[in-house]
């Protein structure tokens, strides 16, 4: 496909849309953390993966998880955390691995043609296979969406971006508790590293949206560590 002049293959990338983070009943929930902004932004991530499957573009997901023993848990490796997320971490194990708070929410639910990334840290690409998924699928261009903006989404972008594929976010398809930081993650993206824009522009390069898709068949095709 053509994005603006530019011919691409591209991926979309649905970072950690999960009921632990953007449910009703779900771990932020219970925590007391305000998940409207996640929960507002899920029919419009709903939108852009049926436009992307409509143009043959590959879905990836991923889904953060975490070990019941707290083996994987950020406190073991590091002595010095910002106080509020290390007293999080300490009151509630978030997206346990099996659990029904790591799954991704009932909408946007994977096909049996799309790929979940598991993964432990911020970066879709720490510790996971989706290099060589992408590679082999010979992608060069990847469209994020998805929460945290300012942290899982940022940072697996930056990490995409610095090992070499170009990339792209749609302003209105990822969310950020803290306002501040979402527009300060739309700056960093337009002045440093590719394009911001809202998921109408996208739309004009790619076919319209086919109607609402029937109840998807779930295939995972990651590994767990």
């Amino acid at each position: 496909m053509k994005l603006r002049e530019y011919k691409i293959n591209p991926a979309l990338i649905v970072i950690d849309v999960q009921n632990g983070f953007a449910s009703k009943g779900g771990s932020y929930d219970l925590l007391g953390m305000d998940t409207s902004q996640y929960e507002r932004i899920i029919p419009k991530i709903r939108e852009l993966i049926i436009i992307c499957r409509n143009a043959a573009i590959p879905v990836f997901y991923t889904q953060a998880v975490r070990e019941s023993s707290g083996i994987d848990l950020l406190t073991r490796t590091h002595k010095i955390l910002p106080k509020a997320r290390e007293e999080r971490i300490m009151k509630k194990p978030i997206c346990v691995r099996g659990t029904w708070d790591a799954e991704i929410v009932d909408d946007i639910k994977p096909l049996s043609d799309d790929h979940i990334v598991i993964k432990r840290r911020d970066s879709a690409f720490h510790d996971t296979e989706i290099g060589v998924w992408l590679r082999s699928l010979g992608v060069d261009t990847l469209i994020f969406c998805g929460i945290d903006t300012s942290i899982c989404v940022e940072t697996s972008l930056r990490d995409a971006f610095n090992i070499g594929y170009d990339v792209v976010l749609i302003s209105d398809a990822t969310a950020s508790s803290n306002s501040t930081h979402f527009e300060s993650t739309l700056e960093n993206v337009r002045g440093y590293y590719g394009i911001v824009m809202d998921l109408q522009e996208l739309s004009r390069y790619l076919p319209p949206s086919a109607p609402q898709q029937t109840q998807p068949k779930m295939l995972r095709t990651n590994k767990t560590n």
